[in-house]
């Protein structure tokens, strides 16, 4: 049925829970896992000729996010082969978390996405938006929410 499983994660509690879900589901369908994490393409603030960010700061945000990516991806791919599923790592950056998602399933022939919802209620969600929502929106693949 499902060959390729997409498990975009943040780091979160919630996002690691549904981790594990993804890769066990993978295992019951014998299936591969492409681990996600998409961090902002920008670090710098600026208006007009103003840059509130210089270049080597920017730098330094860019490559603690990647560390940071990068922790959030061993623990999926520890769970991964924890449970003998073939893994593959993707750590990648977009202006829009969302559009990471879609094209990076799209890029690595996904047939199933398998995301959190953190269900932001209020301002939040209405400020925030949902991610989870927005790949529903613009994806054709089908995607499993865990919460």
């Amino acid at each position: 049925m499902f060959k390729r499983i997409l498990i975009p994660t943040d780091g979160s509690e919630l996002s690691e829970r549904t981790a594990q879900s993804g890769v066990a589901l993978a295992r019951a369908l014998n299936a591969k896992v492409t681990g996600l994490h998409v961090m902002p393409l920008n670090f710098a603030l600026s208006y007009g000729e103003m840059v509130l960010v210089d270049e080597s700061l920017e730098q330094e945000m860019r490559e603690r996010a990647r560390a940071e990516g990068n922790k959030y991806l061993d623990r999926v791919q520890a769970a991964a082969a924890s449970a003998g599923v073939p893994f593959e790592r993707v750590l990648s950056a977009s202006i829009f978390v969302w559009k990471g998602i879609v094209d990076t399933a799209l890029e690595k022939g996904c047939d199933l996405i398998v995301m959190a919802a953190h269900g932001r209620r209020g301002l939040a969600a209405l400020v925030i938006g949902s991610e989870t929502n927005k790949v529903l929106t613009h994806t054709k693949i089908p995607v499993l929410v865990y919460r």
